[in-house]
């Protein structure tokens, strides 16, 4: 089932429910997708990882926000994109544990030989790509940088 369809389908479930926070996010959401698909140079579907993508960025926003309304001592906005948040990661793939990631990324260094912090730049690009959606990049970084050493 795709992202689209399952958004839909948890649309309505918010509406009969009426959950009014719910079924902002998930418009929200849904209107990323639908702008997306009509993208210039998009043909409307999209795949997998775009949708991925889409909703880590969608999440991260959420995230950033949150912590400046938390800096800002504004609760009332502060609950808010942390509701939506919680229903953006509904969506997305189970995030790694640190102990998850770190084998996950210590089999990449193993992969692309890397030995110093000058292939830095070679693990980060396999690592982006394949653990997308699954670990936050600060974090991936974080823990490609104490790998290398």
């Amino acid at each position: 089932m795709s992202l689209k369809t399952q958004i839909d389908e948890a649309i309505k479930t918010a509406m009969k429910a009426k959950d009014q926070d719910g079924l902002r996010a998930l418009r929200a959401i849904k209107s990323l997708i639908l702008l997306a698909e009509t993208a210039e140079g998009k043909s409307g579907d999209l795949s997998t990882d775009e949708e991925m993508k889409l909703l880590t960025k969608a999440a991260k926003q959420r995230k950033d926000s949150a912590e400046i309304y938390k800096q800002q001592n504004r609760e009332d906005l502060l609950k808010k994109e942390l509701d939506e948040l919680a229903i953006i990661e509904q969506f997305l793939p189970k995030a790694l544990s640190d102990d998850e990631l770190k084998a996950k990324l210590q089999e990449i260094v193993a992969r692309v030989g890397a030995t110093s912090a000058k292939d830095m730049g070679k693990v980060m690009g396999v690592a982006s790509k394949e653990l997308a959606g699954l670990a936050d990049g600060k974090k991936i970084s974080e823990t490609v940088k104490s790998l290398l050493g």
